[in-house]
Order: C-alpha cells, then structure tokens, then sequence
C-alpha cells in the first residue's frame, strides 16, 4: 500500500580474515588491510547508505560496492541479489564490527517506500545526518556533511530531483542518471540536515504524485 516500507534482505556474508594478496590488489583495498568482509543483499541503494555507516562504525573502509545488473527481481541466482559489497580492515575483528553495523542498518534504519497501492513504484528518500567516508567520497563532500539520498524510477526521480532542489537549500553533488544497473536514477543531495530532510519529503511527494496520475502533464 501507499508509503508501506520495503525492507531489504541480507542475502549472504563472509569474513576472509587473511586475504590473498592479488585479490586484495584487484579491489583496491587500502594499504595494510588484509581483511575483508563480503556482504550481498536484495536492494543496492540502502546496501550503499549501510556500508557508509559501517566507516562510522569501525575502522573499516569500503573497498568494493557494486549494483547487480537488473535488480533483485530478476537476481541470477539466489544469493546475489542486488548488491555487492566488500569492507577492508586491518584485522578481522574490525571488519566484523563494521559488517555487523552494516547488517544491522540495511536491514533496520534505512529502506525503499511504496509510492502507490500495489508497491509497483518504489522510492528511496533518506536523510543521513552525518556521512562517512565512502558516501563522502562519492559525493565529493567532507565526512559528517548531512546527506539526501534519493532515488526512484527514472521519470521519478527527475522530477523529484527538481522538487527537492527548489524545496530546500540543497546542492546536488551526485547525479546518478537513467538509466542505472537497476534503471532506476536519483543523486546525493547536501546542505544542512533541515534542507535534507525538506529535499527527502519533496522528493517523495513528487513521486508519488506522478505514480498517482502518471499522464498529468
């Protein structure tokens, strides 16, 4: 139904205590970390926001994060999911503590909403009071700079963009434009944590606007 949560899945989870070396070469892992802790879920956009509170959380940065190709529907198998993601530590009790704060996150804090009846449209609007590292990065911010995570179908989310820019005093440092892996679209928004969270209503507002009448142009 209209604004029912849809919480994600975390589909599987590993620690390699002592990885290979080569492995740790291919993705990138920052100096000195040998552990990894590997984790796959059903819904990339939160899996993202999650493993950002894992580098508050410990001393784990994110070495690897990737959107399967299509979405969870159409997984290829039944672990994969949606999302890949890979945390880097200097040792494995670190790596744990974060990949139990991401666990803890993706399945708790942060989710995708309903936009109408039959949860055929879906949104994410998130406010993050303070980034980490990696969804600093990536957003080309400093860390603990207040965040609007949004994301919906590609439409959607142009129109939703535009909403919540013109809502709140808000730039938008990260574009993701449709389609993505997922064709789905949306950005990183930033400003002050009450412009976040004005451009997150506006954004779902509008979304669910256009999920109501789709042709009132």
């Amino acid at each position: 139904m209209l604004g029912s949560p849809i919480k994600t899945t975390v589909l599987s989870a590993r620690i390699l205590p002592n990885a290979d070396p080569a492995l740790l070469e291919r993705l990138r892992a920052p100096a000195g970390c040998r552990s990894l802790g590997i984790l796959t879920t059903d819904c990339d956009d939160v899996s993202y926001a999650a493993l950002d509170e894992a580098t508050k959380r410990a001393r784990v940065s994110v070495a690897y994060a990737r959107s399967l190709y299509a979405g969870s529907a159409n997984a290829s198998t039944a672990l994969a999911g949606e999302f890949i993601g890979v945390l880097a530590a200097e040792d494995p009790a670190e790596v744990r503590s974060g990949l139990d704060a991401a666990i803890r996150y993706a399945e708790r804090d942060a989710c995708f909403y309903s936009a109408n009846a039959d949860g055929s449209i879906v949104y994410f609007a998130h406010c993050i009071s303070r980034t980490g590292s990696y969804l600093s990065r990536e957003a080309g911010v400093p860390e603990g700079t207040a965040m609007a995570y949004l994301i919906a179908p590609p439409l959607e989310a142009l129109v939703g963009l535009d909403a919540a820019a013109k809502a709140a005093g808000v730039t938008l440092s990260r574009f993701y434009g449709p389609p993505s892996e997922t064709n789905f679209a949306g950005g990183l928004m930033t400003g002050e944590q009450a412009a976040c969270q004005a451009a997150c209503r506006a954004f779902a507002e509008a979304v669910c606007r256009i999920a109501g009448a789709p042709m009132a142009y």
